[in-house]
This record gives structure tokens, sequence and C-alpha cells, in this order.
């Protein structure tokens, strides 16, 4: 068990007055097999200050975050903090130097309440030896009120929504008395209201002097929140600038080293017969009477807040969770979905939200992510799988898709986000579906990782694929759709042609 004053006597040792940064790394290598992830790389953050990390999907971001905050070690280059050179063997001992890092992908325990994960490995004891819940209760509850977070100690973790699991975090990070808070996509997950609230807490941890590395895709976050912010591109530093100083567009420059010219490539496709139709779908207690046609070559927009459903529609259509009742039609002849089998029987693709959880296999590799889908179809003959020939059109996929990766063989894991997003879309690809449904298709991915799946989803419909595209990113929906539907808490509030969409009537349906 750490305390706060061993804490404090391992951070104050060595520590060099007046230090003009609070944390650096300088000439920092790190290589994979097949990958360069850092080359020479170089960080420096001040206290009291936001520094914004920005890149595109492979860039080094995560790798040099996980860097100092001792879940990698660097084959080269030092870390210094407030001047002092130090060495970062785990997380642990990244947290007894007073760096904490929140992961994209939270990590708390569902079965433990609030107050047992942050206290974990610290638990306040009486003097019995044992744990003495009621002080750790309270510690929690003066933690809570010092952030404004309104959570009770007691309430298990899985009862929690995912933006009050990641006010937890926060907490937990603040309770180490860090002096270096590391936040990966933050707001990826949250509401608007729940954005400004975590940028309260940031603006306030701020003042008292920590420091704070954010890693965003969201252009916006950064010109609201961020001090100044990094550049990174293919593993290598480009430069430091004050948010004040530059626009949108200088920063998508230095990410990406060319211009992006166009991040909604639309077209004007001729749209067919009506592909998919869906009348009074429901799901008892979570959607009701939900109904659209989708036509060939058409992208049809899904918008909504938060719980309205939207994704539960989604994947009611795939058959991962059959309907209680409705109609669901593919050109003009009824089907009934009860699974995912049956929708892929009937030409579906269903890109789910949550890459990690229900997309990629992570300990599986490229090949074997993307050939998945196909595994009882096409490529299949006599009960044998032609994997030569699938092998090869999965090469070709991941070349026309231009996935990063050193070869099929590497575990998708190590894939960047955008790359993992691209072999999900191969997967899928592969099928060559008549409907596809993309649920968040570019969250959590680069400027110009999206650029790319906008591109791939605009030649789909040239060939006549009906899309479904569910987004919470208001520009993608209204850069990307040819028709809007919105949905609010479970119903459909209401349908917008592409000319007539914008930002406020699309807010205005999904408020009602």
């Amino acid at each position: 068990m750490v305390s706060p004053s061993t804490m404090a006597a391992v951070r104050k040792s060595g520590a060099v007055p007046n230090a003009e940064y609070l944390l650096a790394a300088e000439g920092v290598r790190k290589e994979f097999p097949g990958v360069v992830a850092l080359d020479d790389v170089s960080f420096r953050l001040k206290r009291g200050s936001v520094h914004a990390l920005m890149g595109e999907n492979g860039a080094g971001k995560s790798t040099l975050m996980k860097i100092l905050a001792g879940i990698y070690q660097p084959d080269q280059g030092t870390v210094r903090l407030k001047g002092a050179e130090i060495e970062l063997n785990s997380p642990l001992d990244a947290l007894e130097n007073g760096i904490a890092m929140i992961h994209q992908e939270l990590n708390l325990m569902s079965y433990m309440t609030v107050a047992e994960n942050i206290w974990i490995r610290r638990e306040p004891l009486n003097r019995f030896g044992f744990i003495d819940h009621a002080e750790m209760n309270r510690r929690t509850a003066a933690l809570f009120n010092r952030l404004n977070i309104s959570i009770h100690p007691e309430t298990p973790v899985g009862e929690l929504s995912v933006a009050n699991r990641q006010m937890v975090e926060i907490a937990k990070a603040v309770s180490y008395e860090s002096d270096v808070l590391i936040m990966d996509e933050p707001t990826s997950a949250l509401t608007d209201r729940e954005v400004e609230h975590l940028f309260q807490i940031i603006r306030d941890l701020r003042a008292q002097g920590i420091g704070i590395v954010y890693i965003t895709h969201k252009m916006s976050e950064l010109f609201e929140i961020a001090d100044e912010f990094s550049v990174f591109r293919d593993g290598k530093y480009i430069g430091t600038h004050a948010s004040s100083d530059v626009t949108r567009d200088d920063i998508i420059r230095m990410m990406v080293g060319r211009e992006i010219t166009q991040m909604f490539p639309k077209e004007d496709v001729p749209l067919g017969e009506v592909v998919l139709s869906v009348k009074n779908l429901t799901l008892d207690g979570v959607f009701k009477d939900v109904s659209f046609d989708v036509r060939a070559g058409e992208i049809l927009g899904v918008a909504g807040l938060v719980g309205s459903g939207r994704s539960n529609v989604a994947e009611t259509l795939f058959g991962v969770t059959p309907a209680s009742s409705g109609e669901v039609s593919i050109d003009g002849k009824r089907v009934s979905i009860d699974s995912p089998t049956e929708a892929i029987r009937n030409r579906m693709a269903f890109l789910t939200e949550d890459r990690k959880d229900t997309g990629c296999l992570l300990i599986l590799s490229v090949l074997e992510n993307m050939q998945l889908a196909v595994l009882q179809d096409r490529y299949v003959q006599n009960g044998f799988v032609q994997q030569t020939e699938l092998s090869a059109d999965c090469e070709e996929m991941c070349r026309k898709l231009r996935v990063k990766t050193p070869s099929l063989d590497e575990r998708i894991e190590n894939l960047s986000g955008g790359n993992q997003q691209k072999v999900l879309i191969g997967r899928w690809m592969l099928t060559d579906p008549r409907i596809l449904i993309l649920d968040e298709p570019t969250r959590g991915i680069d400027v110009g990782a999206k650029a790319e799946i906008h591109r791939l989803v605009t030649e789909m419909t040239r060939k006549g694929v009906a899309v479904i595209m569910i987004s919470s990113e208001m520009p993608e929906v209204l850069g990307m759709s040819d028709r809007i539907m919105v949905m609010h808490e479970g119903r459909v509030t209401g349908f917008l042609d592409r000319a007539e969409a914008t930002q406020i009537k699309v807010m205005d349906l999904a408020s009602r």
C-alpha cells in the first residue's frame, strides 16, 4: 500500500527547484515488431496547463503517453519530472511519481462500489486491521465534493453510466494527489452537458497547478480547453503551438502532412428502388413503432442524443436482439431476422458502435478478424475453407483500404483505432452487402482516417448499397446523409432531407 506521504517523498527527491517544465520527454524511441512507433520524439508539459496531443491514429500519441504512464519502457530517450530524470518501469512507478493516466477504455471493476474502486490497495484500516468502510466512504465524499461530482460512494460501479464512470476514474487519479493527469479521449461517449462538467473539472484542476495531457480527435475541444498542443505524425514530433495561434486547417495540415480538401465526399448518387423497408419495429421497453425505408445508393443518417435508441434499432435489424413486433422487408420481400447469421444470409452488414468490445477479436490477427464474416459462405467448398483465395482477397482489401499493418499476421490489438476500424469495414465489404449499417463509424479516429472511411462509404453507395449511418457527430450526419431520421427516447420524431437539414433542426427533433 502506497501512502500519499510516501509518494510526496518520492516526488521531492531529486527534483530540480523551479524547473521550467513539470514533465518532459526527450529523444524517445519505441519499436514494436515491424513498426517504429516513436522516432526521436520530444514532449514538454508546463505546470497548471492543459496540453493537447493531436495526430492521426498510429501517429504515436498513445504510445508516448503509455511510456509516461509506465506501461511501456522506451528503447531510447529520457523522461524528466520537475527537471529530474526518472525511470518508469510500471504504472505503479508512475503513480508514485504523481503521474496518472485515464484510459479511453475505462478500467473500473463493476462489481465493486465507487469508493472501493477509488481506494483499492490504499484502503483505510481500523485499529483491528480491517478495512474501515465508513472512513473510505467519508474520504470519497470529500473528494467528490472537491470535484463537484454527485455520486454516492457506496453505489456499485456496474450501475453507473459511462459518463459517471469517467468521473470516478478522474476522481481516482486525483486521489493520488497526482501532479500530472493524462486523459485519453475522455469525451468520446459523453453528452454535451457531461462534457461541460468534465471541462469545468479540468479547469479547476488546472487552477490547482496540475498539468493535464489531453488526447483528442475533436478540434472544437482543443480550442475550448487546451492552452497549447503538440502534433505527431507517423511516430515523429511535428511541433508545438499555443492554441490561440492557429486555425483548424493549420492543425489538420500538421497532422496529415497534406490538405484535406473534402472531409465529407458525398456524391449525388441516383437512388434506386427501396431495398430495406421497416414498419412499426418495436423492442419492448427500448423503442416503439420505428418505420423507415432506405433506397439503393442512399445514405440514411440516424441522429439522436445518447439513450434515444439508435443503436438498439441497428442491433434489432441485425438480429442481435430480435424485435418484439414489426415488419422488415428486403427488396419487397418480408423477412424474419432473429440472428446475425440470418442477417448475413440476407446480405446485411453491421459495423458495431464499440470496435473493441463487439467488433475486433483483439488476440487474433488482422487476417483472422477480416475473414470472420465469410467463413460460412463463398470461400467454403465441400466443408473446406479456400484459404489461398481468401487470404489473397483480404490482402487486396487491406491495400484498397490503406490499412497500416506490418502483415496480415499482425495481432489486430497492435493496430491503431483507425486501422482497426478499416479492418472491420473490410470484413463486411468482403461479404458484398446489399444493406450496410454503420454505428458510429468514425468515433475515436483521426481526421485523415475519417475522410478515407467516408470515401469508402461513398464508393459503396455508387454500387447501389443501401446505407444506414448512425453518428453522434453532427457534421458527419449533415455532411454524408441523403436523409436524416431523428430519434428521441425510443421514438422517431421526424425526417429531414439533405437540402433542409441544419444542426438546429436536428437538435430540435432530437430533444422533443
